[in-house]
């Protein structure tokens, strides 16, 4: 059995274990980014998809990205727009990400601040971590912690009571929209409309 009190599970995250929470769309498999790694092996996950840096508050995720003047403006004012919520901004990333985070262009970084008290409050205390829907590779995501726990024993998941009721029909993942120097293209329409 991998669920964990919450003080456990912060420790298990922070010490580098893979592990994985309820978000806002659907349950996040997550990782210290330096430990990127362990997600594209438990997923079986071809290196061409990226994970998405997760953090509690913009503030813990700028440091992350290259700043460009008058660029990081914009940037803020669509974070501002849409945080807490259901949207990857994907931006130029500094030398602070590891290359593991995205192998093929390790020079951009997704990164998003979920609209879920519970994973803000796990990411307050592990600081931002790797993530990406928990599923193996091309396999619909798993939603709720029996499955999850069924299919990847060994992650580690807090307690079935902080995980909320399934829903009925299938969760949709954040949308996710990539920085072109100029604008915004939409990579993958999810839950927010843009």
């Amino acid at each position: 059995m991998t669920q964990l009190p919450i003080a456990a599970f912060i420790a298990a995250a922070r010490s580098g274990r893979l592990v994985s929470f309820p978000t806002d769309t659907v349950p996040a498999l997550a990782a210290r980014p330096d430990q990127a790694s362990q997600i594209f092996a438990a997923k079986q996950r071809q290196p061409d998809k990226p994970l998405i840096l997760m953090g509690a508050s913009p503030e813990m995720l700028w440091p992350y990205v290259r700043k460009d003047g008058k660029e990081l403006n914009q940037w803020q004012q669509m974070a501002a727009d849409y945080w807490p919520g259901a949207l990857t901004l994907v931006l130029p990333a500094c030398d602070r990400v590891p290359p593991a985070m995205n192998p093929l262009t390790p020079d951009s970084i997704g990164i998003r601040v979920p609209n879920s008290q519970v994973a803000q409050m796990i990411l307050q205390q592990t600081g931002p971590l790797a993530t990406t829907s928990i599923n193996r590779s091309g396999q619909p995501a798993l939603t709720t912690v029996e499955a999850i726990n069924q299919h990847f024993p060994d992650v580690f998941t807090p307690l079935a009571s902080l995980w909320p009721e399934p829903q009925s029909t299938e969760p949709l993942p954040s949308t996710v929209i990539k920085w072109d120097g100029q604008g915004w293209e939409v990579l993958r329409q999810g839950v927010i409309q843009i």
